[in-house]
């Protein structure tokens, strides 16, 4: 079959050493491939393989610091791996979490929590996973009720519960967004991000029977009395909504790459599908009903690419990277989506088949408009902050 290699193009950066990344990181993960992906996902298990090469690679921690055994670059870095990943035909979301969990400890924890897990969380030997969605409050966290009680002689006590919590059975342990039982200075309930071991007394854990079709497992978390010691909480006590929204933005850019990755690889599947199939004496890629859909996309996944390396260097930077990054996921969604859908009208009724290894992406795809952040939210974040209208909820 004929391939478009569209991972190869320089629109993500002219950058030699991540251009040398994007590289590495593709030929590993095209030793695993998109069959692979699909049998772990079918099996319901996790891909512990890949995810140990990645690690022993690097890739894992390329984001963090060396000193931890990271690789000192940034969130641009991280990006290209998360992308390169999907477009080989394995969209990690785990990493995507990586996006969130290791640079708050490394920004805002205390030298026992980096000690603890940043080594870890860079070459892949522990895992942590994200507890902030809750049933009742989904994407306004401060109406979040899971609750962090102090205890007599340090520590918290944790109730509660939440939802959408992805890979919480891979994980060592969660980063949890917890309100403060006691009112803050201000008269209004504050937040703290404590981290947990999720093998801890009074965890239940009930998987979401999902779509998804996806390694990673999506659960409710109960927490009954959960205890949490004095040192694990990440900052100070009530400043848990600042840390949060600090690791906003790289979420959105993480979410954008693995969207724009599943894109490229539907573009690439349906572009040797469409050389490849002849239908009345020729490719039916010489058809303009087929290829024009697929250029649009192309030109679409392209600009929204080139609006996510943007929202990273500006975040690695230390800009204010809020509205790139909200465009970036915006146009990400939208892309992988179109992308996808047109990737599989190529492939007819083939389109269908799992053997191509499009249509049980479809979910994931779908979940990317939807979250880490809607897109309604995002449209509400530019109406606002980028042109000036009221706030509208």
């Amino acid at each position: 079959m004929s391939e478009l290699r569209l991972s190869d193009s320089p629109v993500v950066s002219t950058d030699e050493d991540r251009r040398a990344l994007r590289d590495s990181v593709g030929r590993l993960v095209s030793k695993y491939g998109r069959s692979y992906f699909q049998k772990v996902a079918k099996e319901g298990g996790f891909p512990e393989d890949l995810w140990r090469d990645l690690g022993e690679g690097g890739f894992l921690g390329v984001h963090l610091p060396e000193e931890y055994g990271g690789g000192g670059g940034g969130l641009a870095d991280l990006a290209v791996v998360i992308e390169e990943c999907a477009a080989q035909g394995c969209p990690m979301q785990y990493i995507v979490i990586s996006s969130i969990c290791g640079p708050i400890i490394n920004h805002h924890g205390s030298d026992v929590l980096k000690d603890r897990w940043l080594a870890g969380l860079a070459d892949g030997t522990k895992k942590m996973c994200f507890a902030i969605t809750e049933p009742d409050a989904g994407t306004n966290t401060h109406r979040i009720s899971t609750t962090a009680t102090p205890v007599e002689g340090g520590g918290w006590r944790i109730n509660g519960a939440k939802y959408w919590t992805s890979g919480a059975d891979e994980a060592d342990a969660m980063l949890v967004v917890c309100r403060d039982a006691e009112i803050g200075p201000k008269g209004k309930p504050t937040l703290s991000l404590m981290v947990i071991d999720t093998k801890a007394p009074g965890i239940t854990l009930q998987v979401i029977d999902s779509a998804l079709g996806a390694p990673e497992r999506q659960f409710m978390v109960f927490f009954d009395d959960v205890p949490v010691e004095a040192d694990s909480i990440i900052g100070a006590q009530g400043e848990g909504l600042k840390q949060v929204f600090a690791g906003l933005n790289p979420e959105r850019v993480s979410a954008a790459a693995i969207a724009n990755g599943i894109a490229l690889y539907a573009l690439s599947k349906a572009s040797g599908y469409a050389n490849q199939r002849v239908v009345w004496d020729v490719p039916i890629g010489a058809h303009q009903g087929v290829a024009h859909p697929l250029a649009k996309s192309y030109v679409e996944v392209q600009l929204a690419r080139l609006m996510n390396a943007r929202a990273a260097e500006m975040f690695d930077a230390g800009l204010d990277a809020g509205e790139a990054a909200n465009m970036a996921k915006y146009a990400a969604g939208e892309a992988c989506l179109g992308a996808l859908d047109n990737a599989i009208q190529t492939h007819g009724g083939n389109g269908l088949s799992n053997e191509y290894g499009l249509s049980d992406l479809w979910f994931t795809a779908r979940m990317l408009r939807t979250a880490p952040v809607s897109r309604e939210m995002v449209l509400n974040y530019i109406a606002q902050h980028s042109l000036g209208l009221p706030k509208s909820y």
